[in-house]
This record gives structure tokens, sequence and C-alpha cells, in this order.
């Protein structure tokens, strides 16, 4: 028997501009959502999942994921009222596989979720793609924020440098900056003021990547026994970028951090959400060496690719180009699933805004055309890769 991936799409709920029918009329048979509208930390009603799920299952589709059930920031810092707000998140699951959803995406980035500088980059054929400029986050952090430690963090010549930029930034590329920055991707749940960015960073002062390491080790120590439980499989998105932002740490970046957050709670049930986009940013990650190692802790799959340069940036290219060795990786995620027996959930993630969906509203990287071409493009990868094993 061939275990094919299990071919999802991201969806953000009733307000999406992608529908129910656009996502099966695209090929996948899963969906991958949230109960965005319900504030972090606060249980999930077993009454607002079954909401959600008959939606799903009405336009044809499954609830395969939940992504993602957001871990408060008191629980990063162990600070207010965090044992409360772990005793809720240990009752969504338990409502959650009580409605028989078992997957569940997180991540521990602490005050920002994955951040980009434009989410609107003219690629030379026309189409948009998101973009991180390392000058743009730069900027903002020596002269917008203007972070006292950030002076020390950089050289003179970067500091330099990054002035020369900020003091030629268009006000438009400014406001730009910061709202970006600021306000919130899709999937991220929280946007802040600059005076609101500034307290979220205090509440991590005396907070290293140690001690984050090990509050969220503390975390899994409390959650992994209830998933067990239950049956929940948990999978933990790393860092989108995989590195320090504004002097915050971050601790899912590279493999020797899958190794540790696996080796502290070695469970089939602490898992992970395989990124492809996110690790792949870093030279040092060997993806699809890192498929083969961790192969029976990746409990789902977010498929795209990035492409660096020397001076820090990176772009979403398309899936089968840029920087992730993207046939590597499928072929071995092909093994893991024929070793595990069983079909892993998969997402194209981040498409390119282009054709009609240049002229429509989209949710940045979630556009429906591009998400399509992202899919039927790993889809004939996979594909033909099943083929060549039955010769």
């Amino acid at each position: 028997m061939a275990y094919k991936m299990e071919q999802t799409m991201r969806w953000y709920g009733p307000g999406d501009p992608v529908s129910l029918s656009d996502i099966r009329q695209a090929g996948a048979t899963g969906i991958v959502t949230a109960l965005h509208h319900i504030p972090n930390g606060d249980i999930w009603t077993r009454e607002e999942i079954q909401l959600r799920k008959k939606t799903i299952e009405d336009a044809g589709l499954t609830w395969s994921v939940v992504e993602s059930v957001p871990v408060h920031e008191q629980i990063k810092t162990r600070s207010g009222n965090f044992e409360k707000l772990i005793a809720n998140y240990q009752q969504t699951l338990r409502n959650l596989a009580a409605e028989g959803i078992f997957t569940v995406c997180y991540n521990f980035m602490p005050v920002l979720d994955w951040t980009r500088t434009d989410l609107f980059k003219e690629l030379p054929n026309g189409a948009k793609a998101l973009f991180y400029e390392k000058k743009a986050v730069q900027a903002f952090d020596l002269f917008i924020l203007k972070r006292p430690a950030s002076l020390e963090e950089y050289s003179k010549e970067e500091i330099a440098e990054v002035k020369k930029y900020y003091e030629a930034l268009s006000s438009e590329k400014h406001q730009l900056i910061i709202d970006n920055i600021l306000k919130g991707l899709p999937g991220s749940e929280i946007g802040y003021t600059l005076d609101e960015f500034r307290a979220m960073l205090q509440t991590y002062d005396g907070i290293d990547a140690q001690k984050l390491q090990a509050h969220l080790r503390l975390f899994l120590d409390a959650i992994v026994p209830v998933a067990e439980e239950v049956g929940v499989y948990m999978t933990i998105h790393p860092d989108d970028p995989p590195f320090s932002l504004y002097g915050l740490p971050r601790v899912v970046s590279t493999a020797a951090d899958v190794r540790r957050i696996i080796q502290d709670n070695p469970s089939p049930h602490n898992g992970l959400c395989f990124c492809t986009g996110s690790y792949g940013v870093r030279p040092d990650n060997d993806l699809p060496a890192m498929v083969a190692e961790f192969g029976d802790h990746i409990n789902f799959i977010h498929l795209r690719s990035t492409k660096r340069d020397e001076a820090g940036n990176f772009f979403e290219d398309n899936h089968l180009e840029g920087d992730v060795p993207m046939v590597a990786v499928i072929e071995e995620i092909l093994n893991v699933q024929e070793k595990r027996g069983k079909c892993i959930p998969m997402r194209p993630d981040h498409g390119h805004q282009m054709l009609d969906d240049l002229q429509k509203k989209t949710n940045p990287g979630y556009s429906a055309i591009g998400r399509l071409k992202g899919l039927a493009e790993i889809r004939g990868v996979e594909e033909a890769l099943l083929y060549t094993r039955k010769k």
C-alpha cells in the first residue's frame, strides 16, 4: 500500500476570502483551522468545536488539524495566571478529542508569531510574495522601537548602514514596516501598538534561551500526559524566522532544538509540525536529514520554500524552487509514512498572490491560486516518486 500525504489547506473560518468550496475544488480533503474568535487562554468548548466541525463537514471536508491552539504569553513566561491557563489548555485538548480531532499545532515564539516586512513584494513575473528584509527589522528595532539593548547588539558598521537605510525610507514604507511587524499576520491572533509591544518585551526581562527552553519543557510536562490520555498528537511549529528578534529568545529553530524537545518529553504525542520554509531559512538545517531523524515525531507538515540571500533577507519562492530541496524532503516523508504505516497531513503553505487573486482582497500568503499551484506541484512530485518505487 502506498501512503500518500493527506492533502489539506488552511482556512481562517467563515470570514476567509477563500471558501471551503474553493479548497475542495483545489483537491484537498482536509481543513486546517482554529477558533480564532476565542480569546487566547480561554477554553474551546465542545459546542464551539462542534459548530466549526459541522460547517466543515457540511462542505464535504474533514477538520484534520487544529492550527493553532495558541499558548498564552503568561505560560511562556511562567507568570500571572499561568497555572489556570495551562489547565484551560488541557481542557481544550480533552474537548477536541471528544469531538474526534486529534492533531493540534502550536508554537512557542515569544510575543510575535511569524514575521515579514513586506506582504506583497512584487516578483519579476508580476506575482506577489511574502518578504523578510533584515534591514527593515533592524531599522524598526534601532530607530522606531528604540530598544536600548539594540545599540549593544549591532556593530557600529551595521548601525551606520541601517541609519542610512532608515533615513531614506518614505513615510509610506516607514508605516508599512510598523504595521507588518506589530499588527499581527494571519493566524498570529494578537496585534500590538508600539507601547504595548514595548511592554510585552519587558515581560521577558531575565528570560534567556535556556530559561525559555525550561518553560517549554514544563509546559509539555503538563500537556503531554493529557494528550496521551485522550489520543491527541501535539505538533510544535518552528520559529519563523528561526532566529532571535528584538532580543527575544527563540528555541525551536534548529535540529538541536528539536532533539532537545523530544528528549525532554520522549512521547509520540510530543510531536513536530515540520515546516520546510521556517527550518529552510537557516543554511545549517539539513531538511531531508531532519525528516529522517525525527520522522517518528512528525505529525503535521508544512511544505513551502524560501529563498535567502547573503544579506539575511528571504522571500517565499515557488514551492519547487528556492533553498528547500523539496523533492528530497518529500522522498524522506514517503519513507517515514511507509515505516509508520500512516498518512501524515500536509498543507501547501504561503502561496504567491497571482492571476485573478491580484485583484482580490486575500490573507497574505493564503490566497487561493498560489496555494492551488503549490498543492498541484507537491502532488505531482509525490506521484512521480511513488511511481518510481513501483518500477
